[in-house]
């Protein structure tokens, strides 16, 4: 998967939103709160506490710089499968969007 195609994913889930920042990633944010932050060749991303224990203990992902206190997650995105990559942002957008406030999940239509 490209950074690109990584964009084409996020954008395509409900109410998400993309900024440019922290030199150059792509933020995706829902409700305003990040879910996913994609550079050139990796991705991180939310997950749950057994995601996060998971994926770090198989060597699939590691910690997430700056990010792993909060089970974040970072993958190279050229040596994970398209389908998992899809299924762990798509997770990450739901983990996310569930702590939004329950007005603002109706204003976004979540």
């Amino acid at each position: 998967m490209t950074r690109g195609e990584v964009e084409a994913l996020a954008l395509a889930l409900p109410a998400t939103t993309k900024v440019v920042q922290w030199g150059g990633s792509d933020v995706f944010k829902v409700g305003g709160k990040v879910f996913a932050i994609s550079g050139d060749d990796s991705v991180s991303f939310k997950v749950t506490e057994i995601g996060f224990v998971a994926l770090t203990e198989t060597g699939v992902g590691r910690q997430a710089p700056y990010c792993a206190k909060g089970q974040w997650i970072a993958v190279d995105i050229a040596t994970v499968p398209d389908t998992d990559l899809q299924s762990w942002i798509a997770t990450a957008h739901s983990l996310i969007a569930a702590k939004l406030t329950r007005k603002l999940r109706a204003e976004l239509g979540l």
